[in-house]
């Protein structure tokens, strides 16, 4: 008898484990808030990889919005995102919990301090997320720049996963520089690295810009004295 009831408690705690992992945030939710009595209508576009949530959100003042810290812990999602008012940008800070039909998200959001705040609910909505959302890096990347009058050529290894990206560029001083800190959010890589010039060691900070094929980059030493400005192509 105390067999069975151990082999019955069992199955009653896999019957419920797979529910309460159940929820999924990817794709695309709608839905409007009331800001001083207008309905303002927002679009959340989101790709969920191993609890990392990436994505965007259309309809504030700066859009689309990429989101930040992205999360999915059951059925919470939490985020923030940049977004400007009246010429200030304000970081809002959004939570929300899936409903159990995996169909509306009920979300809390306002500014980072809690001056202002508001609830809405989002449905899920048959469009897919836009494509960028899906964009991965991974791969060998190749452009130039131009460094005092010489054209500088520059092949970037990338390898990204769950919103993590790892590698090295060639071509720098020191080469192969390793990556540091490297992300995709949305359409955007960020990272960093070290390289030598004339005995100094300087930090790097990379940020680009993803499309089909390319990424734009912007980078420059970490004190801003220097910058550049350059395209990689995708190496077959």
């Amino acid at each position: 008898m105390r067999n069975l009831l151990r082999i019955a408690g069992l199955v009653a705690f896999l019957a419920v484990l797979p529910a309460a992992n159940a929820a999924d945030a990817s794709g695309t939710w709608k839905g409007a808030f009331d800001f001083q009595g207008s309905n303002i209508p927002l679009a959340f576009h989101f790709t969920v990889a191993n609890g990392a949530v990436t994505g965007t959100v259309e309809g504030l003042p700066t859009t689309p919005a990429e989101l930040h810290d992205g999360k999915l812990d059951s059925s919470t999602v939490t985020f923030w995102v940049n977004t400007d008012f009246q010429g200030q940008t304000y970081k809002l800070v959004f939570k929300g919990t899936i409903s159990a039909a995996g169909d509306q998200i009920a979300l809390s959001f306002g500014t980072e301090d809690g001056t202002w705040g508001t609830q809405m609910t989002a449905a899920r909505s048959a469009e897919t997320a836009p494509a960028l959302a899906g964009l991965d890096v991974t791969g060998t990347w190749k452009g130039s720049f131009d460094f005092q009058g010489t054209n500088m050529p520059l092949t970037i290894h990338l390898t990204s996963a769950a919103g993590v990206v790892t590698g090295t560029v060639e071509g720098l001083p020191t080469t192969p520089a390793e990556i540091h800190e490297g992300k995709l959010d949305g359409d955007t890589v960020s990272f960093w690295l070290n390289t030598d010039y004339q005995g100094q060691m300087y930090k790097l900070i990379y940020k680009g810009k993803v499309t089909t094929g390319q990424i734009a980059f912007s980078f420059g030493t970490d004190d801003g004295s220097w910058g550049a400005q350059m395209t990689a192509t995708k190496a077959m």
